[in-house]
């Protein structure tokens, strides 16, 4: 399979998965903790994810700037099933979501615009970890004699 598309589709279904967890626990429910584990460990599992779907790519030849275009399109794959996750989880399997976290959230939060920031969250945080890891993982061409 196509590093960029497996690595999209791992670190989507992991993170899709961890919303859920979120869920069946009820961390979600808490503000301060719930907030600050779900996006700690979401990040956890895309720079992790970044990192080994870009050392397939630069195994391919990808350079530096390959390798900040892979990761964001790893980033994007990951979203749209990120997307996918966050309306099944806030509007059919936790259905209260939203009248359990009102209180900490504003009034016009909705699951749209809830899936649309976790993707915005997935897309930035792609790219940026992208252009980092791509500085030490990239396909370096042979070094020539006059270097």
């Amino acid at each position: 399979m196509n590093p960029i598309l497996s690595a999209g589709l791992l670190i989507g279904l992991l993170c899709g998965a961890w919303t859920f967890v979120m869920g069946f626990t009820g961390w979600y429910k808490d503000p301060a903790f719930g907030n600050g584990l779900f996006i700690g460990v979401a990040m956890i599992i895309e720079i992790v994810g970044l990192r080994w779907g870009l050392r397939k790519t630069a195994a391919l030849g990808r350079g530096y700037g390959g390798q900040i275009l892979a990761g964001t399109m790893m980033a994007v794959v990951a979203g749209v099933i990120i997307v996918a996750a966050s309306l099944l989880a806030t509007t059919v399997v936790f259905p209260n979501y939203y009248a359990d976290v009102n209180p900490a959230t504003e009034a016009s939060a909705t699951p749209m615009a809830q899936a649309m920031s976790g993707f915005m969250g997935t897309l930035v945080t792609g790219i940026v970890a992208s252009a980092i890891i791509g500085i030490f993982v990239r396909h370096r061409g042979p070094v020539s004699p006059t270097s």
